[in-house]
Parts: C-alpha cells; structure tokens; sequence
C-alpha cells in the first residue's frame, strides 16, 4: 500500500478513538479491515507504528510522527475539498480588497462581520494604498475590488473595459493648521504665495508604475511625506506643517482647539471618492460588496470620522 489520504485518515481515528475497534465503528469497517490496512503500512514503510502490547493502540515514535505530518494533509485535503465545493457554488476562493488611506480598515469591521453571516467560506484579503497605488492593485490583478480611489484613473483603465467605477461619496476637505504654526495668525483668505513658503504635510502616492499624483499641493513648496492621514493630522496638529484635511477627521481637533481652520485662494483637493472593481470578477461575495457599498448608509458611515 502506498501512504494514501485514507491511511492517514484511518491512523487518525485509531489514535482519537484509543482502539482499532471503536475507530472501526466510527469509520463503519470491520476491525479486521483496519488491522489489515494498518499492518500493510507498516510492511509498504518498513516501520512499527503501533505499539500493540497493552490495552490501547499506542503509537510508535514513528507512528506519532507520521500522524502529525499527516494531519496537515488531511485538513489540506478537506480546505481544498471545501474551496472546490464554494467555487462550485458561485463563491470565491478569496476576494482581495484594497482601501485608499481615506477608508481606514476599522470602517469596514461592521460590513465584514455581515459578510460573515452569509456562510459563504471566502477569504478576505485587505490591504491599503494611497493614490495611485489603489489602481496599480487592480490594474495589476492584485485585487479585485477597491475602495475609496479618488481619482479616474490612468488611460489604461479608463479605455480597457475591464473596470468599473461608482461613486461612493464626497470629502469634505479643509485646510488646517496648529495654532503655533505661523499660518494661524495670518488674515485670510491665504494666498497661494503666503502658503508656498510653509511646509506641506502630504501623505505619499504608495504607485510603483503609474504616474505619481499630488493633491492639494503648490509648485515648489517643502514637503513632509507621511505614510497615512492618521500621520498627516497627527503632524498638523504638532504644528510640523499645514496642508488640507478632511473635515470629519479634523473636526473634533477644531472643537478643542488643537487644530484652526484657514480659508485659502487655492481650490480644494477632489473630493469626490468611488469604489472600482475587476470586470472579470464576478464572484458572489464581490457581488455582495458591490451591493452594500451601492448603500448611501453604508457610504455615509465608510466616510465617517
């Protein structure tokens, strides 16, 4: 006998169980039909796996080793068993999700919690991107489904067909500043000149490939790159720099004093935000994101503080 699936399976009961014969009950064979299979192993493998002199199967030295390494097979086994059985059905493997740095993940615990009820088996798989970087995902056939992009992409998107893109909502972007910083004083609006000579605080484009973007900087100014917008309000309110905000993130700090907002001639950033998807995914679960962010509910709280 070779090491199959089914003599793994039949060492793993015999040692749950604690004796061939009730782990011939639990499999509905004959006790002579395991002792057989059992005993064929060891001469295939030229090894003792059970030590057969008292009450219960013990297993061997060997034999225990044999049963670790082979569990692993066997829930490798019964995982590929269920992907098969979920793509089948409709369900994917996995669906890969990336958020633009404006969704943070925490906002999406209470629809991953829903999707869970669905009993669909997929994997979830998040990351986060800035910018460009979120397109590079899809583009590049590392995710299926982004959040959050706030821009419509390269030409290579926009004239492929195979990506679709939906609002999801607008942010309110604001320029703020610490009431340290020199800004804070001034009279407004700011000019563009007035600003050039301060430093920006701006959360980098995370792209690889395509053309990096800025947002809501000036030509020539100093910059801080950051690595989110968490960082990018924590280093406005030390007074490290200025620079736009959305207004739920900076709100509160406006409430306490800790930030001061700036009326500027320069325009805003864009605030108009979207969700994108793979046209050539068309799995369940995507189709069941797909549905809940088309919710205006479920927008209002992705893009809340």
């Amino acid at each position: 006998m070779n090491l199959t699936l089914e003599a793994i399976r039949i060492l793993d009961t015999i040692d749950r169980k604690g004796s061939f014969g009730a782990a011939a009950v639990a499999l509905d064979r004959v006790p002579s039909a395991l002792t057989y299979s059992v005993r064929k192993l060891e001469e295939d493998l030229d090894v003792l796996l059970f030590d057969r002199r008292g009450h219960r199967a013990k297993l061997t030295a060997a034999g225990q080793e044999l049963l670790t390494e082979g569990r692993h097979l066997l829930r490798a086994a019964d995982e590929l068993e269920q992907r098969v059985k979920r793509t089948a059905s409709g369900w994917e493997v996995e669906l890969r999700i990336v958020l633009d740095a404006l969704i943070p993940y925490e906002k999406m615990i209470p629809l991953i919690n829903e999707c869970d009820l669905q009993s669909s088996g997929t994997q979830l798989r998040f990351s986060t991107e800035v910018l460009s970087g979120t397109w590079e995902k899809l583009i590049n056939g590392e995710a299926d489904l982004a959040i959050g992009i706030s821009y419509d992409g390269p030409d290579l998107v926009r004239g492929s067909g195979g990506f679709r893109a939906k609002p999801m909502g607008e942010v309110d972007w604001v320029f703020a500043v610490a009431p340290t910083h020199p800004l804070a004083k001034l009279d407004e609006p700011l000019s563009a000149s007035v600003v050039q000579q301060h430093r920006a605080i701006s959360v980098g484009d995370s792209g690889r490939m395509l053309p990096r973007i800025t947002s809501g900087l000036l030509t020539g100014q100093s910059t801080l790159t950051v690595p989110t917008v968490r960082d990018k309000l924590a280093a406005q309110v030390a007074g490290l720099g200025c620079g736009h905000l959305p207004r739920k993130w900076a709100q509160p700090y406006f409430d306490t004093g800790a930030l001061i907002e700036k009326q500027t001639n320069e325009t805003k950033p864009d605030g108009a935000l979207q969700y994108a998807w793979r046209t050539d995914s068309r799995g369940k679960c995507l189709k069941w994101f797909l549905a809940k962010l088309a919710d205006p509910d479920v927008q209002r709280k992705l893009l809340a503080e």
